[in-house]
């Protein structure tokens, strides 16, 4: 190893041992458009993968782009970690971009075509039927004409604000009266109306089994009343266009009033500067010179859309009625545990540790954990974390009816969950109103962990009950992210949850957290030293592995650790779904390191790390934790974030044997990152494996296993009295 040693030495420390992160993200999203023409999936799935990758591509040019612009206008040089300057970044960033915009463009003709062949339509409106054209002037007289405002656009009207990700009728107009003044015109498209407007079904085809679908777009029956908004006027030209804006909240650390602070912040993000503007090809040059020109744009922030502007919205054609075109419908299982244990949340885990694969198991075992711990009266307190949840939340709703029966109640809610900010400030304002102590944490960091915790008197004592979550708390989501749920009562986590929340409310720096590393604290230290022991390992001639999986693997002072690691001869693997900003496979640096991804019908979301621990992976003595956190600096100093350790024999077998294990055979929707920063789709081949269908339809991780007994394993029981009362 000799010979590559010098080559580690010279290129460990060259920023080009970095990938760019911009890049990388963009990669990502590269292999989501991708997955829009992977023809195993049914057709209005990949019309869905196409619908979001244009939404990825719009936060990405909302928030990450926004700021490498911001940094060019104050005329910052510093580099990235890869050696880059923010305009050497943003010059790039938009030659990459604009391809994967060429790309969603050449997908949707695509997509259009198979979809008219399987009957699925976006017409234009000279090819409406008589019927249909009375429909929709019918539709435009009722709901859409009065919500419309026609606005001039000349030196006595000057540019209306678009906001962001608006779009809008672009109109070139000759007046009758005065044919040597051309006027032009803005038409704002209402976001409260569908874009995608579908029509009626003909009465002659409802006889058929499978009558057409046929929708028409908004702009385009705008575009036939004009006369109903502009009297005495014709057309000239016309087109659309839409605006991305910078929507990151930026936020004053001594603000007195968060709440009030983010309300502010919000109506700014709504008037953000424009960082991207898109022309449909509809629109002559000269009229998209123009309004550049009007709205402050550069030429570099401008594109012209051939096929359709604002791709996101094809999700609009995904319809109910043609479930043959889509995934088969899937129903999530109960956790088979707590079911053994007639649906006993705490009887269960006082059997044993538990541990739910989402979305394979249900979420409502979370729910139902916390509906219980509101309903019984042995309950005192509950304590829970809230980044993300859905509108109406049933988690809400349960911390709700906890306070209202006169529980002690306390919910660490983050104001700053990117563009989730408003719902929750909305709930909690809900919170507060029904008596619980709701809590914004620190000014100057994200609250990101994802714990519950619920004590209880049992007999003459307090036990707690935990939950760990590498999600959110959002049932929605949780439908179609892949995440673990981790219920326990051992009191060492337990009462370590318990120093984390005091925390995040009370902002003492807890003493005492010995089990669960935690950000901004001691995660990033835990890390290093994990690392750092296997490198020990590996010298000491013992067997020296790392297997991780998570989002997003970017900071630069664990990537170095795990190059150090790969060049003591330490075998690592990470599954990593989006960014990697490391090099696997390089002579002398990372030979030891393989890098994958998998992109399918659920995203990958959870947080596995572990270490061989001087053994061979699997196996008992491996350490294994799930976190909230990925190896991001952000998570690493910015955060409050929890790696939680599995001690739980049965649990850790779950986790390392069967989510790992299972995760690394996938060969139908995987990917591994070359040394040059490219993707290469893994093949099939003689025997494809996708995890995603193994974990459909195969028996829940959360089986009855075995249960905590005098420090013995045995079979936990069918049923088991529940934990009594205080005496």
């Amino acid at each position: 190893m000799s010979g590559s040693s010098n080559g580690q030495h010279e290129m460990s420390k060259h920023p080009s041992r970095f990938i760019n992160r911009e890049m990388s993200w963009l990669d990502f999203n590269q292999r989501v458009i991708e997955e829009a023409e992977n023809r195993r999936h049914p057709l209005l799935e990949r019309l869905r993968f196409l619908s979001i990758s244009a939404s990825n591509l719009d936060e990405f040019f909302s928030v990450r782009v926004a700021g490498l612009v911001g940094q060019v206008r104050e005329g910052l040089t510093t580099p990235s970690v890869d050696g880059q300057t923010p305009a050497q970044q943003l010059a790039e960033v938009r030659r990459k971009s604009s391809r994967l915009f060429e790309t969603q463009q050449d997908v949707w003709r695509k997509l259009r075509h198979e979809l008219s062949q399987s009957g699925i339509y976006l017409c234009r409106p000279e090819s409406l039927t008589e019927a249909e054209i009375a429909h929709l002037d019918a539709i435009f007289e009722k709901e859409i004409f009065p919500i419309l405002t026609p606005l001039a656009v000349d030196p006595s009207h000057p540019m209306p604000f678009i906001p962001n990700l608006g779009m809008a009728l672009v109109l070139r107009l000759k007046d009758e009266a005065r044919p040597d003044e051309p006027m032009d015109a803005l038409i704002l498209l209402p976001q409260q109306v569908n874009r995608f407007m579908r029509l009626p079904e003909d009465a002659t085809r409802k006889a058929t089994c499978t009558p057409d679908i046929r929708f028409v777009l908004l702009e385009d029956v705008i575009r036939t009343h004009i006369d109903r908004l502009f009297p005495g006027m014709r057309v000239l030209a016309s087109g659309v266009l839409r605006v991305i804006r910078d929507s990151d909240v930026e936020f004053e650390d001594e603000a007195e009033d968060l709440v009030l602070s983010y309300e502010t912040a919000l109506k700014q993000r709504r008037r953000g500067v424009g960082v991207h503007l898109a022309f449909d090809a509809s629109l002559p040059s000269y009229l998209r010179e123009e309004f550049a020109e009007k709205l402050g744009s550069s030429p570099d922030e401008v594109l012209v859309e051939q096929a359709m502007i604002g791709v996101v919205d094809v999700k609009q054609m995904i319809v109910s009625d043609r479930p043959e075109l889509q995934f088969p419908a899937f129903k999530p299982r109960f956790p088979q545990r707590i079911q053994d244990y007639d649906g006993d949340c705490f009887a269960a885990i006082l059997g044993k540790d538990i541990v739910v694969h989402h979305p394979f198991e249900s979420f409502d075992v979370v729910v139902q954990f916390l509906n219980q711990a509101a309903a019984d009266p042995n309950v005192v307190a509950i304590k829970q974390t809230l980044y993300r949840t859905s509108r109406d939340s049933p988690i809400v709703r349960a911390l709700i009816a906890a306070a209202e029966s006169g529980k002690s109640v306390t919910a660490m809610v983050e104001l700053r969950a990117r563009f989730d900010e408003e719902a929750n400030i909305r709930l909690s304002r809900e919170l507060e109103a029904a008596g619980v102590q709701v809590v914004f944490g620190f000014s100057n960091l994200k609250t990101h962990a994802k714990m519950s915790l619920v004590v209880r008197w049992e007999g003459n004592q307090m036990r707690s009950y935990a939950h760990f979550g590498t999600g959110n708390y959002h049932p929605i989501t949780a439908r179609i992210y892949t995440d673990l749920s981790f219920f326990t009562c051992d009191p060492r986590l337990a009462g370590d949850a318990a120093q984390l929340f005091n925390f995040m409310t009370g902002y003492a720096k807890p003493k005492d957290v010995h089990d669960i590393a935690f950000a901004p604290l001691t995660l990033r230290k835990t890390l290093l030293k994990l690392i750092a022991d296997e490198i020990d390992h590996a010298k000491a001639g013992r067997s020296a592995r790392i297997w991780l999986k998570m989002n997003s693997l970017v900071d630069p002072e664990l990537i170095d650790a795990l190059y150090a690691a790969s060049h003591a001869g330490v075998k690592i693997i990470g599954v990593i779904r989006g960014m990697c900003c490391l090099r696997p496979g390089v002579p002398g640096l990372s030979d030891h390191i393989e890098i994958r991804s998998m992109v399918g019908r659920f995203l990958e979301h959870s947080r596995i790390f572990a270490f061989g621990n001087g053994h061979r992976m699997p196996c008992l003595k491996n350490k294994v934790y799930i976190s909230s956190a990925d190896w991001m600096p952000r998570n690493m100093d910015r955060r409050v974030e929890a790696m939680v350790p599995i001690y739980d024999p049965t649990v850790h077998a779950q986790v390392l044997g069967q989510v790992a294990a299972l995760g690394l055979k996938d060969s139908l929707q995987s990917w591994t990152l070359q040394p040059g920063g490219s993707w290469r789709r893994v093949p099939p081949g003689k025997k494809p494996f996708s995890a995603h269908h193994y974990f459909m339809h195969n028996p829940s991780l959360s089986g009855r296993g075995s249960m905590r007994h005098e420090g013995t394993e045995k079979e936990a029981p069918r049923r088991r009295k529940k934990p009594g009362a205080p005496s």
